[in-house]
């Protein structure tokens, strides 16, 4: 009988799901897609430009090119950041696995900078400390990738101080922030990086379905970047190594990838660009929600830096262990039992197999993984009601006090 009441209340549960995060698609949306399903351009046509260009005003940078993917706005950022064999990339232990490889992807070696106790993002403290260290050594990176954790913007000012003094390039990893700000401008702008990468998967806060975006400052960056997106080919005569044989006429000049979006992901994504702010404006008024509806609980909240204003991509509370008469396990998976989709962000990058084959071990980073062992991300996004909310915030209650 036991079981069974367990198994009716799980598909309870389940019918009233409520995800950690989920894209929000309107009718202007749809249109927009449709508008060009109808069209003559479904794959590299007039919506991509168009795409990238509101994009661009709205972050206050030069240039943007859309691409398949966060995974290969890296990779190729790497690339035209001129990351290769015997050079070293440098990252945050917490983040996905992606912010890592695209510097083995270039033939590179990884390394990472352990994480602020606060925030979650790279220490910048960490990394002076550690590039100090790298000069002795004579092993210093030539790119950085600071990852904008949850939305909140790393102390790039510091970063950007940091890699005039020791040469490195910086690639911001931005896939949790487009429409935060830093200082008061957007991030996006490229003011204290080389380029910055954004995503545009469905959890993220605004979607194509699958795709990412490079933005830049710098017309050699982006020439370059264009190319890499597109077989390493131009069409532009001027970059050619010979006179054009006429208007059919292209030249590959490096090794490329066919990384590239279409029309009809760009054009959603026009659309949704129209509502970021709505969708941020609501992601930060739900964040502030939690903040006083959680602060009694056993658990650490989401800390801001003064200098940032996240997007909220992620809402990320930390368990107090020592005072709740549970295991990390035993809660998260507790909460997922009752409907409520928590996820974990993220498992530390050197802890992964394929990492620790590389000689990476336990105990390399402890913040990270002091972090990992008591992380939880409860659900935000825009669709989600103040009710659903409210339910999240019983159930979790419920969770970490009963006993």
């Amino acid at each position: 009988m036991a079981k069974r009441f367990s198994t009716i209340r799980y598909a309870e549960a389940m019918s009233q799901y409520i995800p950690y995060g989920k894209q929000d698609i309107n009718q202007a949306d749809i249109d927009a897609v449709i508008e060009v399903l109808r069209s003559d351009w479904i794959t590299q046509g007039p919506a991509i430009e168009k795409f990238e260009k509101i994009v661009a005003e709205y972050c206050g940078v030069k240039y943007a090119v859309a691409v398949s993917s966060a995974t290969a706005a890296l990779h190729i950022a790497c690339l035209a950041s001129g990351l290769g064999i015997g050079d070293i990339l440098w990252t945050s232990p917490n983040t996905f696995v992606a912010s890592a490889n695209c510097g083995l992807y270039c033939g590179a070696k990884v390394d990472f900078v352990d994480i602020d106790t606060n925030t979650y993002n790279l220490s910048i403290d960490e990394l002076e400390h550690k590039l100090v260290r790298a000069e002795q050594e004579g092993c210093l990176p030539k790119v950085l990738v600071p990852v904008h954790f949850a939305g909140q913007c790393c102390e790039m000012e510091r970063i950007a101080a940091l890699s005039h003094q020791y040469d490195f390039k910086v690639i911001e990893d931005a896939s949790h922030a487009i429409g935060g700000k830093y200082l008061g401008k957007s991030i996006g702008n490229c003011e204290f990086s080389d380029i910055t990468v954004l995503s545009f998967h469905p959890v993220k806060i605004i979607t194509t379905g699958e795709g990412g975006m490079l933005l830049t400052n710098q017309d050699d960056l982006y020439q370059k970047l264009i190319r890499l997106r597109s077989h390493g080919i131009t069409r532009t005569s001027d970059l050619m190594q010979e006179e054009s044989h006429g208007s059919w006429y292209y030249q590959q000049l490096e090794l490329g990838f066919n990384y590239r979006i279409t029309d009809i992901q760009a054009a959603l994504g026009a659309s949704q660009m129209q509502r970021l702010d709505e969708f941020v404006e609501r992601r930060n008024f739900l964040a502030q929600r939690y903040h006083q509806l959680l602060q009694d609980l056993p658990i650490t909240l989401p800390w801001q830096h003064p200098d940032t204003e996240s997007s909220w991509h992620l809402y990320v509370i930390r368990l107090k262990l020592e005072k709740i008469n549970k295991t990390h396990r035993q809660v998260f998976e507790g909460l997922r039992q009752t409907g409520i989709g928590v996820n974990l962000h993220y498992i530390p990058v050197h802890t992964q197999p394929y990492y620790q084959q590389l000689g990476f071990k336990a105990g390399n980073f402890p913040e990270a993984e002091r972090y990992y062992q008591e992380a939880i991300s409860i659900p935000i996004y825009y669709g989600l009601t103040e009710p659903a909310q409210d339910q999240v915030v019983t159930l979790l209650k419920q969770t970490i006090l009963c006993n």
